[in-house]
Formats: C-alpha cells, structure tokens, sequence
C-alpha cells in the first residue's frame, strides 16, 4: 500500500459526507493543483500526447494518477506517461465528452469523474478577479474571517513556491469608511502578481466564500505599507522557489502551452 496522498484525504472527506458541499469543493481544489501521471499510448513527442481511452458503460476516460508509482502499479509494466497539473487536464479534456479515471484500482481514491464533472471544474478555473483600485487609510489585525478560508490560502500558498517572498493577511479600513480584508503580497516577481491573484480567488471558490470578501494587493518590501502589514497581518510564508533540473520541460508544465490531445 502506498503512502496517503493529499487526494486520498480529500476523496476520503467527501465520500465520508456526500451532503458536504465544501468537502467536494475541497476534493476538486486538490485534484486541480496536484500533479497526474496520465497514461500515454506511446512517449510524447514535443506538445503532442496520446493518452490511452477506456471505454465503459458510464463513457469514455483517460486514467490519471497521483504518483508515479501508482501508474506503474496499475500498468503491470513500463508505460508511457505524460506529467501535468489537474488544472491543465481538466481544460484538454473540457468539452471532448472524455471523463478521468483516477488512481484506478491501486487508491483509496480510486474513481471515475464524469466528463461534466471536467467541465465545471475548467469552467471554474477559468474565472479571472476583477480589478478595482481602492485608496486604503489604515490596516488592522484580520477578524472574523472563518478557518475553512484560512486554512485554504495556507494550503494553495504553499503552491505558489518562489512567486512571492511573503504573505499578509488583514483587516483594512478604506480612506471613505469602509472595512474589509487584504491578502498583501511582498515582493511578488515581475509578471506573477495575476497568477498569485487568481490562486486567492480559487482558494476562495473552492472555500464556497464570496468572491468579494477578500481584496489583493502587492507591495515592495521597501514600501511602508509593507511594514504596516508585517506589524499587524497574519503571515503566510511562501515557499522557496525549486531549483530547475536544466532538463527539457515535460508536456502539461507550461500552463500557456497546455499539450496536444492526438
């Protein structure tokens, strides 16, 4: 039996409360962050992939599994494979009719999820946070806001490995009176701050909060309001950035050149 999986749990979760909206938005959250291992009919060539299609009574699948030991397991041999996030499967398969077998046979959390199913979840992920520019008077420690949100950004955070050298979490009070929340990031690198936006907003989808209970902003490390934070802000630590192999990016690891269903 191999190790529990970040899946397993939260497959394990859902099927424990069927009933549990935030369960099965949990369970989708970490199928669309982590990592599959999708069965290849042959090795892939450039940003092309030919995965392998099982046809069943319930319609046709790909087979996808969370670690590559599980892949190998459910093959009986060397097989072909193809690298890549849930987020990027879930957008090739959106709309082709073709639902994902999960860690078939060899998991806890072995299952078939529907091509709907699919679809929802790249319809969800595709949904971008607005814009607005908002002149801020003063911060204040973060109130109110339920664990199920807190514990999110903790955990898609940890996701956003060197993106950011840190996180602040806080209350804030608008220079026209209003109240509300800020997540502000410090010293985001040039060109990550829509995607460390758009990790905020899923965090707060799959947590089934509003969408607009929570601002973002971006502040350099020099700036006074970053200090500002840091004194009164719950912090989120990012990770360290991993060091690249030097090796050739395998199909599915760019997220703007997803690979090609062949």
């Amino acid at each position: 039996m191999t190790d529990t999986t970040a899946l397993d749990i939260a497959h394990a979760q859902m099927e424990a409360d069927p009933q549990n909206d935030a369960a099965r938005l949990r369970f989708f959250e970490r199928l669309a962050d982590n990592e599959l291992f999708l069965l290849l009919t042959e090795e892939a060539r450039d940003e092309n992939i030919s995965p392998e299609l099982f046809d069943v009574a319930d319609g046709r699948f790909v087979l996808a599994f969370d670690r590559e030991d599980r892949l190998a397991q459910f093959a009986g041999r060397p097989a072909p494979y193809a690298a890549l996030s849930g987020r990027v499967l879930a957008g090739m398969l959106a709309g082709q009719g073709i639902g994902l077998g999960l860690n078939l046979e060899v998991a806890p959390s072995s299952m078939l999820i529907p091509a709907e199913a699919l679809g929802w979840l790249a319809e969800t992920l595709s949904h971008a946070p607005q814009e607005v520019q908002s002149r801020l008077k003063e911060f204040l420690p973060p109130a109110g806001l339920p664990d199920i949100l807190l514990t999110a950004l903790d955990t898609k955070l940890a996701t956003a490995s060197g993106l950011a050298s840190a996180a602040y979490l806080a209350g804030t009070r608008a220079e026209g009176g209003g109240q509300g929340h800020l997540l502000g990031f410090v010293d985001a690198v040039p060109g990550a701050q829509t995607a460390l936006a758009k990790a905020v907003s899923e965090a707060l989808t799959f947590s089934g909060i509003e969408a607009g209970a929570l601002d973002v902003g971006f502040f350099a490390a020099s700036d006074p309001a970053a200090a500002a934070l840091a004194k009164v802000g719950l912090r989120f630590d990012i990770p360290e950035p991993v060091r690249a192999s030097g090796s050739r990016p395998a199909p599915g690891s760019d997220p703007d050149s997803p690979p090609i269903l062949k």
